[in-house]
């Protein structure tokens, strides 16, 4: 230890979140339809494995692109000594075409304003590194991604000050949190450099309103700061109301012009859209010209590799694949989100409303046995370790209010999103009959005795009047 430097034994990392340590006990013990299936079966990744058909149906009809050749010739050799950090130039423009595409064309991208680097990590951290000193601060609405505990602040020693948001309103952002945040972080002697927000909400599931972004510009306008919106979910937008990007409220706000215009900056990756996380295809998206050719050299230290360059070039220009693809993999998510509603409505657990993303936030909050994190944790370990369900708790996610958890549902087969469902419902049902057990057996027994056994930790604890309970108004 005494060898190492203070970076690699400190543990700033975020490594022992329940977020990451239920990665690892589904590692330990992971489902299998036919070779574990009574493992456990995770929920906690957001991965989009719904529309892999489609593209190994255009790989198949496009064979030069997946064997490295143009117009039938190798360019292996070509690729293999590629090592322009700027990125091959059809690719880059293929990708804002992409990017455009999705946003129906309301925003425009210009490729020599794009920074490609590997993935999505790395392009939040290398902005941290350009716009904020090491002790400085940027605000983030809760809940937010457990991962950028450790991508904005593990090796940038950038400070994350929440921005503390509701169910009462749906967790949208409202001005009085903003400048709560802000002057949060004034009393612990933090200087504000902006704002970090993704759109659509990881976890929320939901597309940020024209309200909301209207806001965060004029509240970083006024402040003088940046605002970066992680944009990697864009893709995903399956439901009403639609996506807006932060460039197109700006946009129509004319401020252009501005200074603002270069204080806003956008995140972008194919690890969702495309359900490509393996190929490691990340960007920024930014007006300013330094942060450019700084995120530019600063992506030297994580490129993405020349051959996945040619090859989604190649896909990304197909514009009949691209407009089916975006269309088809809209539909599909929405009838896996459904499925998931249904079921755990069935099972009486509700969901916020969400329209986009691969997950839902689920409201668990009756389940518990008190209205505090500890509750929500050894609710979380029994869905685990017992109902064999590896799903993320709010308390991950710095989210305020005990109960909430993220539910993936488009990493897995239909078949295996049944059996998780059913699972929870057995959970219910047995949890429900419990309950009715013990309350018949208090009954007929002293008060003094059923004291004594509420105070035994017992799973009918996490579960009173399903069948009667109702929501809250969902968003």
């Amino acid at each position: 230890m005494k060898f190492l430097s203070t970076k690699a034994t400190c543990n700033s990392h975020g490594q022992d979140s329940s977020y990451f340590l239920g990665w690892q006990e589904y590692e330990k013990n992971p489902y299998d339809e036919v070779k574990n299936p009574t493992g456990i079966i995770q929920m906690g990744l957001a991965e989009n494995q719904l529309s892999f058909d489609i593209m190994e149906s255009w790989m198949k009809a496009n064979p030069d692109a997946v064997s490295l050749k143009r117009d039938g010739e190798s360019i292996f050799r070509e690729l293999a000594l590629f090592q322009d950090y700027h990125g091959l130039p059809a690719f880059k423009n293929a990708l804002v075409d992409f990017m455009s595409e999705i946003r129906e064309n309301k925003v425009s991208f210009d490729a020599d304003k794009l920074v490609l680097t590997a993935g999505s990590t790395p392009a939040n951290e290398t902005l941290m590194f350009c716009l904020a000193n090491p002790g400085e601060a940027f605000l983030l609405p809760t809940p937010y991604y457990p991962g950028f505990d450790r991508d904005l602040k593990w090796r940038t020693e950038v400070e994350i000050v929440p921005i503390h948001c509701s169910s009462s309103n749906g967790f949208e952002i409202t001005q009085s949190a903003l400048e709560a945040a802000y002057l949060e972080a004034n009393k612990l002697n933090l200087k504000v450099k902006g704002v970090l927000i993704t759109n659509p909400s990881n976890p929320l599931g939901t597309t940020t309103t024209r309200d909301e972004l209207n806001l965060l510009i004029n509240f970083v306008n006024e402040k003088k700061i940046h605002l970066i919106s992680d944009e990697i979910y864009s893709g995903t937008v399956f439901d009403s109301p639609g996506f807006t990007s932060v460039l197109e409220a700006v946009k129509d706000q004319n401020l252009e012009d501005s200074d603002v215009w270069s204080r806003v900056h956008v995140v972008y990756s194919l690890s969702k859209d495309l359900g490509l996380p393996g190929f490691r295809i990340g960007a920024i998206y930014s007006n300013d010209e330094m942060v450019v050719a700084a995120a530019t050299k600063m992506s030297s230290f994580g490129l993405i590799s020349s051959q996945t360059q040619y090859l989604l070039s190649a896909m990304l220009s197909d514009k009949k694949f691209t407009s089916n693809y975006i269309a088809e993999n809209k539909k599909r998510l929405q009838v896996r989100h459904d499925m998931l509603v249904s079921g755990l409505r069935n099972a009486g657990i509700g969901c916020l409303n969400s329209n986009a993303g691969l997950f839902c936030w689920v409201d668990m909050r009756h389940l518990l046995s008190s209205n505090t994190f500890e509750a929500e944790m050894d609710l979380w370990k029994k869905v685990l370790y017992e109902v064999k369900l590896n799903i993320s708790p709010g308390a991950s996610c710095h989210c305020t209010e005990p109960g909430w958890f993220r539910v993936c549902f488009a990493n897995m087969s239909e078949e295996t999103l049944n059996l998780a469902l059913q699972r929870v419902k057995a959970f219910i049902v047995a949890a429900t009959a419990d309950q009715n057990k013990r309350t018949t057996h208090r009954r007929h027994h002293s008060m003094g005795h059923s004291m004594g056994h509420s105070r035994r930790m017992s799973l009918s604890k996490w579960v009173f009047q399903i069948s009667a309970h109702e929501h809250e108004p969902e968003r």
